[in-house]
């Protein structure tokens, strides 16, 4: 299975619907100088959500060294590539707040 087919399957087991690639957009999130985030950030058009038409999609290496698959609609205040991530970061630095 190919890297945007991994992703589109991983998108279609919550959201229920099918994903078409658009686009693949490189996002560097820096943070009082320092890299928080780099990488590779695909973008698909959603066929038939019912609050989005479009999903940012990504996957990255965890500590223990499984791969994580992230997802984040295309839904205010998300309107790029790059506000997906940043708030997959602010998501993320919440949860592990509340751990």
């Amino acid at each position: 299975m190919s890297h945007i087919e991994d992703l589109r399957a991983v998108i279609r087991r919550p959201h229920g619907v099918e994903a078409k690639y658009v686009e693949s957009v490189h996002v560097k999130e820096v943070f009082q100088g320092k890299t928080v985030w780099e990488g590779i950030v695909e973008v698909f058009d959603l066929e038939n959500h019912p609050t989005a038409k479009r999903i940012y999609a990504w996957a990255h290496d965890t500590d223990d060294k499984k791969k994580r698959h992230v997802t984040v609609l295309h839904v205010a205040p998300v309107d790029s590539p790059r506000s997906a991530v940043r708030a997959a970061i602010v998501q993320e630095f919440r949860s592990a707040e509340e751990s």
